[in-house]
């Protein structure tokens, strides 16, 4: 089964385990949040919204917040000594798609647990 979602303006096609980059979203770390706007939910039968599938969400894992590569917006006018250099870099919210809901569902699924680092033993002690 698959979604098409709506959100900070663009479209995405997302199936559960997907992990995507979209605009900022409020939300902390390791938080289970639903995004309402679906537009398609597909399957065996395709479920098209009048504009959006009623009672249908999608529930995502927020994983991080950070910010996109910069772009460089630079103007210049010629033979006049003039230019201006200017650069941004957009705030990402990367998700990872739980499941997704239909009917008016509440989210049965957690956040996933953090995975415990391996901590190595010196090798002076292994000698030993």
């Amino acid at each position: 089964m698959f979604a098409v979602i709506k959100t900070g303006g663009k479209q995405y096609r997302v199936v559960p385990d997907d992990v995507l980059e979209v605009g900022k979203i409020e939300g902390e770390v390791g938080s289970i949040i639903q995004l309402g706007e679906v537009l398609v939910l597909g399957g065996d039968t395709p479920t098209l919204g009048v504009p959006t599938v009623a009672g249908a969400s999608v529930a995502v894992e927020v994983l991080d917040h950070k910010r996109g590569p910069k772009v460089i917006a630079f103007k210049k006018r010629r033979r006049k000594n003039s230019r201006r250099k200017r650069g941004y870099r957009d705030e990402i919210t990367v998700l990872r798609i739980s499941e997704i809901l239909t009917d008016g569902a509440k989210p049965t699924k957690g956040p996933r647990p953090k995975r415990e680092k391996v901590v190595k033993e010196p090798a002076a002690e292994a000698a030993e």
